[in-house]
């Protein structure tokens, strides 16, 4: 699928798929022999959306690349999980979650007494989690308000309305998402959360450079997963099922889903504004964590830096 402007989502289809993804990774890190955190409720998620029909990518394609992408998942979760567990522990009591998707921090995390953690995404979404979380019985750690609202809308009043508080200090994560948002709408997102912090909030996110977004590292990308998607059709005797773009697939293309354009540079912005940065690039976060991508792939790991920012 192609993007459109109010354009929704499923958790099996388009942007939604993408969190199905994740908590596969996630999955599978639980499942390693020295895990880098543990999550159970991924499992659940992922059983429930193959029980609808839905295919893991992890089952297709290149296994070195995969390998690669489920060490970065991986190692960007434990990121954001010890952001949010340093927050709480300086006395941060209050948590967003921008494009939650099948995160399930307001589940596993130690949050400190009194914590509320608002959850923003699409609807559907948010329902799937509700739904299969329900099923099994799970309690969130924390209070927890569910905010469907999509961030190309009025998110801040949503979210206002779910009960947050701008005076009180804010830990706010943005994790797997600024691709899928116009520039514009990235430029706005965090002048409205900029707006929204108290002094002393914190702020995490996936910063993707310019790298990520060029011409030239779209057509490798593309390139490499029509490459997979044939070889997953030959392996699995199906023949060449056909994509939007006329390609051999079993998955949607997620470079479809993002908008390949010029970005600010979000460092540099929220130092301008009074947040202090820091910042580790993914290859050292991952090595960081024995975590590293396997040798010899070109391009194993996106164009990201992980932000940690604290407001002034």
């Amino acid at each position: 699928m192609s993007r459109t402007d109010d354009d929704t989502w499923d958790i099996t289809e388009g942007v939604g798929a993408t969190a199905l993804s994740v908590a596969r990774a996630r999955a599978i890190e639980t499942d390693a022999e020295r895990p880098l955190y543990t999550d159970r409720y991924a499992h659940f998620f992922v059983e429930a959306a193959i029980a609808a029909g839905w295919r893991s990518p992890f089952q297709d394609g290149h296994p070195m690349r995969a390998q690669a992408m489920a060490a970065y998942i991986a190692s960007r979760t434990k990121f954001f999980d010890d952001f949010f567990t340093t927050a709480g522990a300086n006395g941060v009591d209050q948590a967003v979650i921008l494009a939650a998707g099948l995160d399930t921090r307001a589940w596993r995390l130690p949050w400190i007494d009194g914590t509320t953690v608002y959850e923003i995404d699409q609807p559907k979404v948010l329902e799937f989690k509700d739904r299969v979380l329900a099923e099994h019985r799970a309690r969130p750690a924390a209070r927890y308000a569910a905010v469907a609202v999509d961030l190309r809308h009025d998110w801040p009043k949503a979210l206002r309305q779910a009960g947050f508080d701008p005076s009180t200090p804010t830990a706010w994560s943005a994790e797997g998402l600024l691709p899928y948002l116009p520039a514009t709408v990235q430029d706005a997102l965090f002048e409205q959360i900029d707006q929204l912090s108290a002094r002393g909030s914190r702020l995490s996110v996936e910063a993707f450079g310019a790298v990520f977004y060029s011409a030239e590292q779209l057509a490798r990308r593309q390139a490499r997963m029509a490459e997979a998607r044939r070889a997953a059709a030959e392996a699995s005797g199906s023949g060449p099922a056909r994509s939007e773009a006329g390609s051999p697939t079993s998955e949607p293309d997620v470079t479809r889903l993002w908008y390949m354009e010029a970005r600010t540079d979000v460092a540099q912005w929220l130092t301008e504004r009074g947040w202090e940065v820091t910042a580790i690039a993914a290859a050292d976060l991952m090595a960081h964590y024995q975590r590293p991508a396997p040798d010899g792939l070109e391009d194993p790991v996106p164009d990201t830096v992980l932000l940690d920012a604290r407001k002034r």
